[in-house]
């Protein structure tokens, strides 16, 4: 079981950038392309907040997710961001 989560932890970390490079290896000179998807949610129970940004440009590439939660209990959340950059000269 163990091995299995690392293995899924492995490909979420590692496809953004995959899918990254594929982007930027077809992208046109001096072009960007981005993407942007998130969440919020209040009620009752507690309120949260979920997003994920990736970002493919001739100066490199990103991709970042992020959530917090909080209710009763108190406050969660979690933070994961990868990148490369390059110089292009």
């Amino acid at each position: 079981m163990r091995a299995v989560k690392r293995v899924l932890a492995v490909a979420a970390l590692t496809t953004p950038l995959v899918i990254g490079c594929a982007g930027l290896a077809s992208a046109t000179e001096g072009l960007d392309a981005s993407f942007g998807q998130g969440f919020f949610t209040a009620n009752q129970n507690g309120a949260g907040f979920g997003a994920n940004q990736s970002t493919v440009s001739p100066d490199g590439l990103s991709h970042a997710t992020a959530w917090t939660y909080a209710d009763n209990e108190g406050i969660s959340g979690s933070y994961t961001g990868a990148g490369a950059m390059w110089n292009n000269e």
